[in-house]
């Protein structure tokens, strides 16, 4: 599918434990992460357990479909596992790019080239990737537009944007809370056939098919209960 919904919290589980047995599970540890956040150790925090689902689908499709030489960016790539693991599958060229100024000290920076930047106008050149990647972040001060518009900018004819969002079927209201300095949406099932809508606007189409149902949360997060989605599309560009 293109888009599908987690949906039970045990999808997840195993999720995480498929990355183990593949060799690409890049969380770090708890009491790892306990100490960064009391400044008693240093580095980045990287990945979290409740997003293994769509970190895993993500790697699958792009192993799937794409050459290990592929350029791929990751966008909102401080603390996001998606290189490291795809660098450990044997992808070579790959970037992230993020506003935190922190995403300087991510691992394996040696290998992959981080970027401090705006993620809705990269400096990056036309066509420079064959796959973006966005594991939880367009909820985040979304702009359907500005988003998709440099997103398409920036892939080649046949490249994939990939990612995940927070989603649940009926609205969930959040308008009074505020993160990482911006709004926060939970993606409603009318708001995601929009999001898809306003992609095929800038040439991004969904892989297949779409599944939106949702009959659980699978997280609960500032009081909030919901679950995720998983979106795949693929840049088309239309003969004239």
């Amino acid at each position: 599918m293109s888009i599908e919904v987690l949906a039970t919290e045990n999808d997840n589980i195993l999720a995480r434990q498929e990355m183990r047995r593949r060799g690409v599970d890049f969380a770090t540890p708890r009491v790892a992460r306990w100490l960064r956040k009391a400044h008693l150790l240093p580095g980045v925090n990287v990945g979290l357990r409740s997003k293994s689902w769509d970190v895993l689908r993500t790697l699958e499709l792009l192993d799937q479909r794409l050459d290990k030489k592929t350029p791929i960016l990751d966008l909102g790539a401080h603390t996001s596992e998606v290189l490291l693991s795809l660098h450990q599958m044997g992808f070579s060229d790959l970037a992230g790019i993020d506003l935190n100024p922190d995403v300087a000290q991510m691992p394996a920076r040696d290998s992959i080239k981080y970027v401090r930047g705006d993620l809705m106008q990269t400096p990056f050149p036309d066509g420079a990737f064959g796959a973006v990647t966005a594991i939880s972040v367009l909820e985040h001060g979304f702009s359907a537009a500005r988003m998709f518009g440099e997103v398409s900018r920036i892939l080649k004819a046949g490249g994939f944007l990939v990612g995940s969002t927070d989603y649940w079927p009926h609205k969930i209201d959040t308008s009074d809370i505020v993160l990482y300095g911006t709004d926060w949406t939970i993606f409603s099932k009318d708001e995601m056939l929009s999001f898809v809508a306003e992609a095929a606007k800038c040439q991004l189409i969904p892989v297949s098919s779409i599944h939106l149902d949702a009959v659980k949360p699978t997280t609960r997060w500032l009081q909030k209960d919901y679950t995720f989605a998983w979106f795949a599309f693929q840049k088309v560009v239309s003969e004239e």
